[in-house]
């Protein structure tokens, strides 16, 4: 007589945390002013109930090929490229005017990238350049969604956010310019600069994923202060393997701080596609592991990035701790302006180039009659005449006088004060002396 078979294991079942109402659905709170209403529908998950708000999943992805003859690696592209361009999505939360002044911002974000390219063929770049093409309204979308005191780190592709954020177009060129009048003071020629006194802007990390757990302590210091906040930062699809990365949302999620993390999964990790990066299809899957919420969005479509970003912002503000963005999108040039990107296959490029954000905001807002062709005309017109000012203040600035270098290097007591942002936390005061039992360490 045969033994009957063990009974199967059971696979406990990972359950993904509710995000929000959705992109289809209507919001808990009311309509802030004119936003265009959505018809409820159906939300989409992927197959870990991850919500998915995108309207169309590309039917492709990218496979190694090595030449017989030659030896050489190259890229190619398996599936099918030529599916329809879908729509933006309604906004639940924007108004009209949000609509538009999202737009000029993106429109500033590229013509602004265009100067800085030119700049650098001019040899005006003291370094080089990093360009956010084709990731505008992820930039611009996610830092629109920001309240007065939340803070926000960016990364190299987000100057769109620095513009929204109140930089002016003239303090990005100084400072790849290394002008005195940049932000740093001619003292670095990219991205490494800050504004923790008015914009509650930390300075980006050139490591990758350290941005993470810094913003989790901004969260956690302005909790201290009674205050719960949101801290928006950004990290690549390449910049989230990094293992700080976990490090930083774990303590977010355990702490229930108001973590707000866009992944731009922007299929390249410099010149490595994503299928050659990491495993799963989705990385917002990864929010499983930490017990928060996380939703998948078209990073190319503004009302999308705009209304997860702000649903996330306010769950923080809530003291509903962190949530994981991640937009979906590909960077349209190279890592940086000495990389042509010449291992992106072209019919991939080609496909992306359709889906460009602005062109489809525009469209889009077309579409509904919130801006007319001679109104959009004089919009890139006065954005282009505005960018020509700055470029023009930029260039005449002067470089810093040699015997400055070493002035502001350094934080000194006569810097600037240190002081709680909102309130002086209320702390506890301790015995001057630990006991030998509360000692970490004892000698004999």
């Amino acid at each position: 007589m045969k033994k009957p078979p063990p009974p199967a294991k059971k696979t406990p079942t990972l359950k993904a945390h509710n995000f929000g109402p959705g992109i289809n659905e209507q919001p808990h709170s009311k309509n802030n002013g004119g936003a265009a209403p959505a018809q409820p529908q159906q939300i989409k998950t992927n197959h870990l109930g991850i919500q998915d708000w995108r309207l169309e999943k590309p039917q492709f992805h990218v496979v190694e090929v090595t030449d017989p003859k030659s030896g050489e690696v190259h890229y190619e592209t398996r599936g099918n490229l030529n599916t329809p361009v879908p729509p933006i999505s309604n906004s639940k939360y924007l108004t009209k005017d949000e609509h538009l002044e999202i737009y000029r911002y993106m429109l500033l974000n590229r013509r602004m990238e265009v100067a800085l390219e030119n700049l650098y063929k001019q040899g005006k770049v003291v370094g080089g350049v990093y360009f956010g093409l084709g990731q505008e309204s992820t930039s611009v979308g996610s830092a629109y969604a920001l309240d007065k005191d939340d803070w926000f780190a960016p990364m190299i592709r987000n100057q769109g956010a620095l513009l929204v954020r109140g930089f002016n177009a003239s303090d990005v060129m100084m400072q790849y310019m290394a002008k005195a009048g940049s932000p740093t003071k001619g003292k670095d020629g990219t991205s490494h600069y800050g504004d923790i006194g008015a914009r509650n802007m930390v300075s980006p990390i050139s490591m990758l994923g350290d941005l993470i757990p810094v913003m989790a302590g901004v969260a956690l210091g302005a909790r201290l202060q009674g205050k719960h906040i949101a801290a928006l930062t950004w990290i690549g699809d390449g910049g989230q393997s990094t293992g700080v990365t976990y490090e930083g949302i774990n303590f977010a999620a355990v702490k229930k701080l108001g973590l707000v993390l866009v992944i731009e999964s922007n299929a390249w990790a410099y010149s490595t596609p994503s299928e050659y990066q990491y495993l799963p299809e989705d990385l917002a899957d990864r929010a499983l592991g930490y017990g928060i919420p996380a939703v998948i969005i078209d990073g190319t479509d503004a009302c999308q990035v705009y209304d997860a970003t702000r649903e996330a912002v306010e769950r923080a503000h809530r003291g509903g701790g962190a949530s994981i963005i991640e937009a979906k999108m590909m960077r349209m040039k190279g890592h940086a302006i000495h990389d042509g990107a010449a291992y992106v296959p072209k019919e991939m490029h080609e496909y992306w180039k359709k889906r460009d954000p602005i062109d489809r905001f525009e469209k889009f807002l077309l579409q509904k009659k919130w801006l007319t062709p001679d109104g959009n005309k004089k919009m890139i017109e006065e954005v282009e005449a505005h960018l020509e000012k700055e470029r023009e203040f930029a260039v005449n600035s002067p470089m810093p006088e040699p015997h400055l270098a070493a002035e502001g290097v350094y934080c000194d007591p006569s810097c600037h004060p240190i002081k709680p942002k909102y309130a002086t936390p209320k702390v506890k005061k301790g015995s001057k002396q630990l006991k030998e039992s509360e000692a970490a360490i004892h000698f004999k």
